[in-house]
């Protein structure tokens, strides 16, 4: 409790100053974010925890600097999980996440060993939750229903998503080959939105670096990498830099649009012929 009610004051803190630093006064921040001030007055003195996406509101409304930002994503990194452990389980650290994606504007997602969240079907992302996890099924169904809700993201124009994967994240199933189909015929389907870019680097193709992970980059201040135990958030500059070029060097050897499409095919037919060998 000491340490979240350090947190707390720590972000509290560091709004105020910002805001002051901005010159503006509790009810003009409140106006800018349409957040209620009483909400703003007990954030700053450390009295409550707010969503992330209030705290995105805020922190759009102060405009802040390269410098501001990244401090303060540091102590979103640590409320977030705060807020998963306060809401419970795997829903809860699926809600935290879903409040990250709709406060992003630009969205780059690589993986070389799963299909991003964003991406999944409700059974893939039921299955992706608890295969290989000792976890409670009612849990698992209920965080793959928001991971699925906020989804809808997608289809605001007003942002831009970039997916990035490996064939071997394509090729990896977590379930029959019914699920797999189905979930290509999902990712088809997205790649004809305007504002989502997807592609995939083929297996034929020499890879410019090892996929040691995969990430999730947001708005360029923060990666996320997911990790069997949980997301580690990243904002140092170098890290976020080196991110951003495994991502570009990945991006120029990927294949997009009737060459995605037709790879995309040969490893639907490949799962048929799996499907037909199972079945024997």
């Amino acid at each position: 409790m000491d340490e979240r009610r350090d947190r707390l004051r720590a972000l509290g803190e560091l709004l105020r100053r910002l805001r002051k630093d901005a010159g503006l006064t509790g009810k003009d921040l409140a106006q800018r974010a349409q957040v209620a001030q009483p909400t703003i007055s007990r954030i700053e003195t450390g009295r409550l925890l707010p969503t992330t996406e209030t705290v995105e509101r805020l922190v759009t409304a102060l405009g802040l600097s390269e410098a501001g930002r990244t401090e303060l994503d540091a102590l979103l990194a640590r409320l977030r999980k705060e807020v998963s452990r306060l809401k419970g389980g795997l829903a809860g650290r699926e809600a935290a996440n879903a409040a990250r994606v709709r406060a992003g504007h630009r969205v780059l997602s690589f993986q070389t060993a799963m299909i991003p969240p964003l991406l999944q079907t409700a059974e893939y992302a039921r299955r992706a939750l608890a295969v290989g996890r000792d976890v409670d099924e009612g849990d698992a169904a209920k965080a793959a229903a928001v991971r699925v809700e906020a989804q809808t993201v997608l289809f605001g124009p007003a942002r831009q998503f970039s997916f990035l994967l490996t064939e071997g994240a394509v090729r990896t199933w977590p379930g029959p080959p019914s699920l797999m189909l189905a979930q290509l015929d999902r990712l088809s389907m997205v790649a004809t939105l305007s504002h989502v870019t997807l592609g995939v680097v083929p297996w034929s193709v020499q890879v410019p670096t090892f996929p040691l992970h995969g990430f999730t980059i947001y708005d360029g201040s923060a990666s996320v990498v997911e990790s069997l135990t949980g997301d580690v958030t990243l904002t140092d500059a170098e890290e976020l830099a080196t991110h951003m070029e495994t991502f570009e060097a990945f991006a120029a050897v990927a294949v997009y649009g009737d060459a995605l499409r037709q790879l995309l095919g040969s490893v639907a037919d490949d799962y048929r012929d799996l499907a037909g060998r199972l079945e024997k």
